[in-house]
């Protein structure tokens, strides 16, 4: 793996994709569609910013390549994701950024156990020690500031309240959904180039949530300009400049060094958060986050290069 035949930087890629993925939850905030009909037209929008690279003949002929079996693949990541995003723009309904965030972030912790129970995936002792934090950081996060309130009650919010605590449920089951993705479509991602892998998943998972949408009688079409406008810009943003940059950095640079950088979604969102959406963490937020993030941390600098 060589960073010298790239195009751009890679680190410097990475910096904007992670810039790019900071500004996701604020943009599915900002709009009032239903939080299908806002993944699915995320997908859909970025499957057409990509589908005009898919047509040069080198990738077209890429994805001519793939059987029955490598589609059955894809549709099974497809499906994750869409999972993923379902569950993880409903989280923002009933947590804040700063929670929702940090645990859907928590991937890697659920990628690693995937493996060890799915694959037979040995789990090296420092990613091992990264789960136990972070199962510690989830349990601070949800209860933590109720602990820190019976101890000393200035410290104000006395909990995590039914909806705080389904929007965090959410936001790790949204983790859950992510990690199946990329179990799933890892063997798929090592034989095909970048832009026709994410097209391929991306547009089954559009067909997943095309599916649900209409299933639970959701308009399509009937929204107002502002709303497509965000739609466009969560394609763009968090899709193409996020996690397309980010599948594309991963042929460039060691996995784990990916993983360690996505670290600052969860901080840039939540700075994001704090100045545009008035949103500042409660202090068990704080520091159950911060716990959390040092769990990913050991999970994903303990994982071999893939």
């Amino acid at each position: 793996m060589s960073t010298s035949d790239a195009v751009v930087p890679p680190f410097l890629a990475l910096a904007v994709a992670v810039v790019a993925i900071s500004t996701s939850a604020i943009l599915v905030r900002w709009s009032d569609a239903p939080n299908v009909v806002k993944a699915l037209y995320r997908v859909t929008f970025t499957v057409g910013v990509l589908l005009p690279v898919v047509l040069r003949r080198g990738s077209r002929a890429a994805v001519a390549r793939i059987g029955r079996r490598d589609g059955v693949v894809a549709v099974a990541a497809g499906a994750a994701l869409a999972a993923h995003f379902a569950v993880w723009f409903e989280s923002l309904d009933h947590t804040t950024v700063a929670a929702s965030v940090t645990l859907v972030q928590a991937q890697p912790v659920f990628v690693v156990v995937g493996a060890w129970l799915l694959l037979g995936e040995r789990v090296a002792r420092r990613s091992a020690a990264g789960v136990a934090v972070a199962v510690v950081g989830t349990a601070t996060l949800f209860f933590g500031t109720s602990l820190l309130a019976a101890v000393d009650p200035t410290v104000g919010d006395a909990g995590v309240d039914a909806g705080t605590g389904y929007g965090n449920a959410l936001a790790l089951l949204g983790a859950v959904a992510v990690a199946a993705y990329y179990l799933a479509g890892r063997s798929l991602r090592r034989r095909l180039p970048v832009v026709p892998y994410v097209t391929v998943v991306y547009a089954a998972c559009a067909v997943v949530l095309l599916v649900v949408a209409v299933g639970q009688g959701y308009a399509l079409f009937s929204y107002a300009p502002h709303e497509w406008v965000l739609f466009v810009a969560m394609a763009v943003g968090p899709g193409v400049l996020g996690h397309t940059v980010i599948n594309w950095a991963l042929g460039h640079l060691e996995s784990h060094v990916v993983s360690v950088t996505l670290l600052g979604e969860p901080l840039g969102s939540a700075a994001l958060a704090a100045v545009l959406l008035a949103e500042v963490p409660t202090v068990g937020t704080l520091l159950g986050g911060a716990v959390v993030l040092a769990g990913i941390y050991l999970t994903a600098s303990g994982r071999p290069a893939q």
